[in-house]
Order: C-alpha cells, then sequence, then structure tokens
C-alpha cells in the first residue's frame, strides 16, 4: 500500500462510482484534520495514447460545506433548464448525448 493509498483510506468518509458511457465518476466524501466533511466529484476517462497503451485523464471538483446550497441549487437549475429545452431526443435517458462533441 502506498502513502497516498494509506491517506486515502484514513480520510475517505463515503465512495460512490457511476459509470456512464466512456467515463466514470466518482464521489467521494472526505474529512479534513479539522473534522469538516467535503465532497470530490472526480470524472476519470481512458485515453488511447499513439503506441497503443492508455492512461486515465482525471478532473476533480471540491466542494466545501458552505458551498452546497448554493451548488445544489445552480446545479438543480441547469438540469431543469436542459430538460426543459433541450430537443427531444428518441432516447428518454439521454444516453445517446456525446460528450466527446463538446471537446472536453
Amino acid at each position: 500500500m502506498t502513502q497516498d493509498d494509506a491517506i486515502k483510506n484514513e480520510d475517505g468518509l463515503y465512495s460512490k462510482s457511476v459509470r456512464a458511457g466512456k467515463r466514470t465518476y466518482f464521489f467521494d466524501v472526505r474529512a479534513t484534520r479539522a473534522g469538516d466533511c467535503y465532497l470530490t466529484i472526480t470524472e476519470s476517462k481512458k485515453r488511447f495514447l499513439e503506441d497503443g497503451k492508455f492512461v486515465f485523464e482525471k478532473h476533480k471538483i471540491f466542494l466545501y460545506k458552505e458551498d452546497f446550497e448554493k451548488f445544489t441549487e445552480s446545479f438543480n437549475d441547469a438540469i431543469n433548464f436542459i430538460k426543459k429545452n433541450a430537443p427531444a431526443t428518441p432516447e428518454a435517458d439521454g444516453s445517446s448525448v456525446n460528450f466527446d462533441d463538446l471537446g472536453s
């Protein structure tokens, strides 16, 4: 076990992963040394290199409890906007959306 694994195990309070097509999202609740909880949201996607090997490209957001309400409200507003204004798709669950088109 590496030192990073030990630290991760020490302050990781809750973890949930969601597979979504080519991406995996990780929701991890952690604690600071002072005992305050915060959330990390990590997007992970496998990228293939020219030599055929692959790496995992990761993007991480740290969300602190004092921002939960504002974040949740804005997140829900954005989701509701999409549900109300997005063109109808053949699949009700939206799985036909290709975020690779966004250049991410």
